[in-house]
């Protein structure tokens, strides 16, 4: 099967109220319809609440499959739609979690590339309405992949993604995720060239 974008999902900002507080967030993405617009740090129409955590050069788009989906939909039992985990990008036919660091996909005439896993705030089990969704995310080893912009254009559901680039070292999203939740003591392996800046830096400070 070929590889191709299923939905692209975006979502404005908003306040929603949540153990008696209100809380700022942009997890709330719907499909929209057309050609989308990637440029600098952002699909048009899209915006994260907490550039901190979200967003930003090295986490432009969030790309989550529909393979991961069906993994889901059973696990949970019931239905999900294109979104929900508060992807921008809904794939199929690319293991977005076997991906590796660093590699470029042509989505359109969008040129993105491979970055770094997604690591959940409280705010997914918030959606999810399941207080320990995050723990039970992590656990799965199914984080999808953030994306950073290479070259700016425009995408739409249906385009077919292609892998344009490939680095030389085996370091995948899934391994990422794997030893930055659960092996810490392999924290070196993180060490590729392609890995974000502030990751460099946090995984120096931190590996044995």
């Amino acid at each position: 099967m070929s590889a191709a974008l299923v939905s692209v999902n975006v979502g404005a900002v908003r306040t929603v109220r949540h153990d008696g507080q209100d809380v700022v967030t942009g997890i709330f993405k719907e499909p929209v319809t057309g050609r989308v617009a990637l440029r600098g740090v952002n699909l048009a129409g899209d915006d994260q609440g907490d550039r901190s955590v979200h967003g930003g050069p090295d986490r432009a788009v969030y790309a989550y499959s529909t393979e991961d989906y069906a993994w889901w939909t059973h696990e949970l039992g019931r239905e999900l739609a294109p979104g929900t985990f508060g992807e921008n990008l809904t794939t199929s036919g690319i293991d977005v979690n076997g991906a590796l660091v660093g590699e470029r996909w042509r989505i359109g005439s969008a040129v993105v590339q491979v970055t770094t896993p997604r690591f959940p705030c409280y705010k997914l089990a918030m959606k999810m309405g399941e207080p320990t969704f995050v723990r039970r995310f992590g656990a799965a080893l199914r984080a999808g992949t953030y994306l950073s912009v290479v070259e700016e254009g425009e995408l739409g559901s249906g385009d077919a993604i292609e892998v344009v680039h490939r680095p030389a070292h085996r370091l995948t999203i899934g391994e990422m995720t794997k030893i930055y939740l659960f092996e810490r003591s392999r924290l070196a392996e993180l060490l590729v060239p392609e890995l974000p800046e502030e990751w460099m830096q946090w995984v120096n400070e931190h590996k044995a």
